[in-house]
């Protein structure tokens, strides 16, 4: 196969593998459900979707803070929306350049119900239910630090 025939076929897929943003949010107290794929986890979901939602002590406000730095210290984040009581982050694989929203939900009691979801494609391979442990357990390790 011709070399410049290769690289025009893998940009053209890489340019791909972001795909396009979905309905996200919060709406009457939910997150976006996930699809019927599996590559998705969320904390107001049930089945093989669920995943347990992060618990904090503290204000709301302290823990939203808390998590906001961490995230910033991620690799390959970006905080699309801070809100009072919802973020929006996307992450991007380092290889492929895909691209996962991962949102996070502060209602009026000490949990903070996730959701993350890769835009393209049917298996992530567990990567985003991976990605919500890391986040907890790295939230868990600031707040005893605090």
């Amino acid at each position: 196969m011709n070399h410049n025939l290769l690289a025009c076929l893998l940009t053209v897929a890489m340019a791909g593998c972001a795909g396009t943003l979905p309905g996200l949010g919060v709406h009457d107290g939910r997150l976006t459900p996930c699809p019927d794929t599996p590559n998705c986890v969320n904390s107001q979901a049930t089945g093989g979707h669920f995943i347990e939602p992060i618990s904090y002590i503290g204000t709301a406000r302290e823990a939203m803070d808390r998590l906001v730095q961490l995230l910033k210290t991620e690799k390959r984040v970006v905080l699309v929306t801070v809100e009072p009581a919802y973020i929006h982050a996307t992450f991007t694989s380092l290889v492929f350049r895909f691209v996962d929203d991962v949102e996070f939900y502060f209602p009026d009691e000490p949990v903070i119900h996730v959701r993350s979801a890769s835009r393209v494609g049917h298996s992530d391979l567990g990567a985003n239910r991976r990605r919500i442990e890391h986040i907890r357990n790295r939230f868990a390790a600031s707040e005893k630090r605090t």
